[in-house]
């Protein structure tokens, strides 16, 4: 593994089972005990019903690009290994996570069909992203 030099997540409380589950190579998210709705991003209440009564849940790692672009020019040195698709995933269990979808960016497409991928990229940190299914 070579050095990371981008910025990294720092879970709150409230994010930790997300970022958890990610190490484990497990995508989870939260939902809603009241209405059952599934929950993206991470938060202390439902934004749907308000309720309190949220716990974490497997879900499929399947879904769809809702929307992306291409980000051809370096806002940063950090992110120099441009162009990379920045994109919108639609869950096959409805939410939408921000997120890289990592294939060729000539490739991608909205609504083409994708799937979770674990990027172990320090010893302690994985992040989730995307690859065509």
């Amino acid at each position: 593994m070579s050095e990371y030099y981008k910025p990294l997540p720092k879970p709150s409380p409230t994010s930790r089972p997300f970022w958890e589950a990610a190490k484990r190579h497990e995508l989870t998210i939260q939902r809603c005990g009241a209405c059952r709705d599934y929950i993206y991003y991470p938060r202390p209440r439902c934004p749907k019903c308000f309720s309190d009564q949220l716990s974490w849940e497997r879900v499929s790692g399947r879904g769809k690009v809702y929307s992306y672009t291409v980000v051809r020019r370096a806002s940063s040195r950090m992110f120099a290994d441009a162009p990379y698709v920045l994109a919108i995933v639609e869950l096959a269990e409805g939410p939408r996570m921000t997120t890289n979808v990592v294939a060729p960016p000539e490739q991608v497409r909205v609504e083409m069909p994708v799937q979770v991928f674990f990027d172990d990229v320090t010893p302690q940190v994985t992040l989730v992203k995307f690859k065509p299914a």
